[in-house]
């Protein structure tokens, strides 16, 4: 008999994969809309030198709005990876009562996410009297539940992925949509880059606001900067802005991975994991094949490449152009555009990092460019032969 697709998926639990496949299509419109908005032709903020006696100061004058779509698809993404895991556990329960649940004892189902295992135990009390047998203290399912509360994360409990996605999806029900800001994580003088990302230095956790001064130099002095914006999300009821892309992913992954996977088979999370992605746009009469067949690399791994791609690109344009004999910038940047985001970053990852003027290391890189720039020639070549 041939093995099934998944076999430690059962039928009833098939439907989990399209919900995750419909997080990852919103979380996906997210970053479609964050990277055009970065890439905006006009600058994300904008900044003005104010004269403050001696000193010049560097003041954010402005700042783009985020599109109000953002944190509306955010909000429906954390939603639909919290329904994801309610409906595995209602189906399990339906499933191990073998009739109908009453609505007394089905509003009783849910996952709960307590920060310690006095508050859990509580909650399996309180399903003692109306609650089904399989939610009964002691059961495998409770067992599960248990296995996936954040009170195992002995440190910041507040931080693991089910506490943070229940914060994000009560705010967005009850209260508001999911707040989002422009936030500038980290910025440096371009002459004293940092050695490696570890001593990139950080600045405080907090959206950028407009009258923020950025930097005080005496007057006439002039440094070259690098300021990496990004957009943040606020933790509701906290005055933290983690990076949203960076947030939805970590809750995406344990709901994919872990919580998922263990809640439908108390064990460790089996092979192979869940997809990512598939196509829900169409109806499938072997749904565990479509599913097969989908994809593990979610939408916020692509949304990284695609914007570590385009700064290569632009990179890459300029150092091949200063050679001697390369083509025009126009068709070098042809070139590049012809180019997956995948080829564009692993031709940009050949290039090495080089703070300290390595000599070893910067023939490599020349090295490097010489190829790229011949490629490009290449590719020149044959428009002319067009």
């Amino acid at each position: 008999m041939a093995k099934l697709a998944y076999d430690w998926l059962p039928d009833r639990h098939l439907g989990v994969a399209s919900t995750l496949a419909h997080a990852d299509e919103l979380v996906g419109q997210v970053g479609a809309l964050l990277f055009d908005y970065q890439s905006q032709p006009g600058e994300i903020f904008s900044l003005k030198e104010v004269r403050a006696g001696s000193y010049s100061r560097t003041v954010v004058a402005s700042i783009s709005p985020i599109p109000r779509k953002v944190p509306l698809l955010v909000a429906d993404a954390m939603v639909a990876l919290r329904a994801a895991i309610e409906h595995v556990l209602f189906s399990e329960v339906e499933h191990l009562e073998g009739a109908p649940i009453n609505e007394k004892a089905a509003r009783l189902i849910e996952m709960p996410a307590f920060d310690t295992y006095e508050k859990f135990d509580l909650w399996t009390k309180a399903r003692v009297r109306n609650g089904p047998p399989s939610l009964q203290p002691g059961s495998e399912l409770v067992r599960r539940i248990g296995g996936l509360q954040p009170f195992h994360r002995r440190r910041d409990p507040e931080l693991h992925p089910l506490s943070r996605l229940v914060l994000h999806t009560n705010h967005a029900k009850h209260r508001t949509p999911a707040i989002t800001a422009v936030r500038l994580p980290t910025m440096y003088r371009d002459d004293q880059p940092p050695r490696s990302p570890i001593e990139i230095p950080q600045r405080p956790e907090e959206p950028l606001r407009v009258g923020e001064v950025l930097a005080e130099l005496p007057w006439g002095t002039r440094v070259a900067m690098t300021l990496v914006p990004t957009v943040g999300i606020n933790r509701p009821g906290t005055d933290r802005w983690p990076v949203l892309m960076v947030e939805l992913e970590e809750i995406c992954e344990w709901v994919r991975t872990q919580a998922i996977p263990r809640l439908i088979t108390g064990l460790e999370p089996p092979e192979p994991a869940l997809p990512a992605h598939y196509d829900i746009s169409v109806g499938y009469d072997d749904e565990r094949s479509a599913i097969s067949a989908g994809s593990t690399r979610p939408a916020v791994e692509r949304h990284r490449e695609q914007v570590v791609a385009a700064v290569a690109r632009v990179d890459l344009a300029r150092v091949i152009g200063g050679l001697r004999s390369a083509p025009g910038h126009d068709v070098i940047a042809a070139w590049l555009a012809g180019l997956t985001d995948a080829e564009v970053v692993a031709r940009g990852f050949q290039v090495r990092f080089n703070p300290a003027g390595d000599s070893e290391i910067e023939q490599h890189n020349c090295d490097v460019i010489a190829r790229l720039r011949d490629e490009a020639v290449l590719f020149a070549r044959g428009l002319d032969l067009h």
